[in-house]
């Protein structure tokens, strides 16, 4: 699996932990892209200084479950199973289930099913899986990426109907405040899997070094280019200007296909493909001489840097989406009403 031990420095000191697409500081900056996307009516409390801190912490909650995780003591395989493939979706094995990109199904469970299926009835495409390689038994599966973010914008529709009912049905302070905290949870969390989904690498088979199938062009096949991509570069260069990339981020906007019940889900799938289609000019750069971070880095750290504006201009896109179409929780706003209605007392 994709686990990779790496240092960040943050507010909080250096520490070490096992992390996936992009470093810290390239999640970080994901989130804070999508932060600048806002527009000013967005609502008021995700966008005060103390609460874009935690929504941009929260971009690597999602790699510091990995710490659970202890393969050689066979300590956290539960969380590392249950995680570790949202992080990622191999875009070639799905022709193995007999799926496309346009066939994948919008639910996670079914698409189990698919690969259930098709391992029973065509084993002889599956080679044998080590089972000392496969500690938290997710060598069979290939990734649930878009799900993930799709089940993640659909929790913070959620949240945002919670909120919303209890602000129009009598909703505590208190009871607004925790609901409050929930969506910035969310939003904050489900960064990450919208951050992963712009590094080539958690797109493809091809994740650590061009080693499985043939390799005509001679691409690299260390294992290390992982996390050379993820981080080391950037920190070889200087780090990334979210600032400064900022510029390229327009106002965050309805995405269209979210009138269509399954359209956040093609929307995430279709941003996978489009990012596949760049591991191969991610892998001629480094052939090239231009992820090395000597000399010349400014074809390198163009291609990188436009990967985290892109995550950061969909997350702030399903972050807006999200609040525009939460759905109206008629079902709470009657509980609170009769709440009220219960403590004020008979007429």
């Amino acid at each position: 699996m994709r686990l990779k031990i790496s240092t960040f420095a943050a507010a909080l000191g250096v520490f070490v932990f096992n992390a996936s697409a992009w470093d810290y500081e390239g999640h970080h900056a994901v989130n804070e892209l999508a932060l600048a996307s806002l527009p000013a009516d967005f609502p008021a409390f995700t966008l005060t200084p103390e609460t874009r801190v935690r929504i941009a912490y929260l971009a690597g909650e999602a790699d510091r479950w990995r710490n659970e995780s202890n393969p050689r003591a066979g300590t956290g395989m539960a969380l590392a199973q249950a995680n570790g493939p949202d992080h990622y979706l191999d875009l070639e094995d799905i022709k193995l289930y007999d799926l496309t990109p346009e066939t994948l199904p919008p639910l996670r469970y079914d698409f189990v099913a698919d690969i259930v299926k098709a391992r029973a009835a065509h084993p002889e495409r599956f080679p044998a899986i080590d089972p000392a390689r496969d500690s938290d038994h997710t060598r069979e599966l290939s990734g649930f990426l878009p799900w993930a973010i799709t089940e993640n914008y659909e929790k913070l529709q959620s949240g945002f109907s919670t909120l919303k009912a209890l602000e129009k049905s009598g909703g505590t302070p208190e009871e607004i405040a925790n609901a409050q905290q929930d969506i910035v949870y969310v939003m904050g969390v489900m960064g990450h899997f919208v951050g992963d989904a712009s590094q080539p690498l958690h797109t493809t088979m091809y994740h650590h070094g061009w080693t499985v199938d043939n390799n005509p062009n001679n691409y690299t096949t260390a294992s290390s280019f992982h996390a050379w991509i993820d981080g080391g570069f950037f920190h070889k260069t200087g780090g990334i200007d979210a600032k400064k990339l900022s510029a390229d981020i327009h106002p965050a906007e309805k995405i269209a296909a979210a009138s269509d019940p399954n359209g956040i889900f093609k929307t995430s799938v279709d941003f996978i493909v489009a990012n596949n289609k760049l591991v191969e000019p991610l892998y001629k750069l480094e052939k090239d001489g231009k992820l090395s971070g000597e000399g010349d880095t400014s074809e390198g750290l163009a291609f990188l840097n436009a990967q985290l504006v892109k995550s950061g201009q969909l997350l702030g896109n399903l972050w807006y989406t999200a609040w525009q179409t939460a759905p109206e929780d008629t079902y709470l706003e009657r509980l609170l009403r009769e709440r009220a209605a219960a403590a004020a007392g008979p007429k």
